[in-house]
């Protein structure tokens, strides 16, 4: 029996956010909305975005761009959000006090930010044909 032997893409760079302040339910819209696009792409977006989480997206975003640059002397405009992905962490637990004697609870949940870029291949653009 031959072994398969997996290929491993070289060209990639990782940053991890850990104990971002909010549910993972609110940053898998934003995570989704940035992958395949070009890094100034999806730093602009990020930017204009009215999210109050798309602030700590574009900082890990910048942070993978820098450990590419700087780790692996990678050029900074051909880098593509390959994959991005978050999840869970702790959830801490609070109380507030309600009315005869009663407690809600109150949820503050913290998630894990995984943002994976890889250099863009050259690619032939195809213009208008459906061959």
């Amino acid at each position: 029996m031959s072994k398969l032997k997996k290929q491993i893409d070289t060209k990639t760079v990782k940053s991890v956010n850990k104990n971002v302040r909010s549910s993972t339910r609110k940053l898998k819209p934003i995570l989704k909305s940035i992958v395949g696009k070009k890094v100034d792409i999806a730093i602009r977006d990020l930017t204009f975005s009215d999210k109050r989480i798309s602030k700590d997206i574009r900082k890990t975003i910048s942070s993978a761009v820098a450990n590419a640059e700087n780790n692996f002397q990678y050029d900074i405009d051909k880098l593509i959000v390959k994959e991005a992905y978050c999840g869970k962490q702790v959830v801490m637990k609070r109380f507030r006090a309600r009315a005869k004697g009663r407690a809600a609870e109150i949820m503050k949940p913290y998630s894990n930010l995984t943002i994976i870029l890889t250099e863009q291949n050259k690619q032939m653009e195809k213009h208008g044909t459906k061959s």
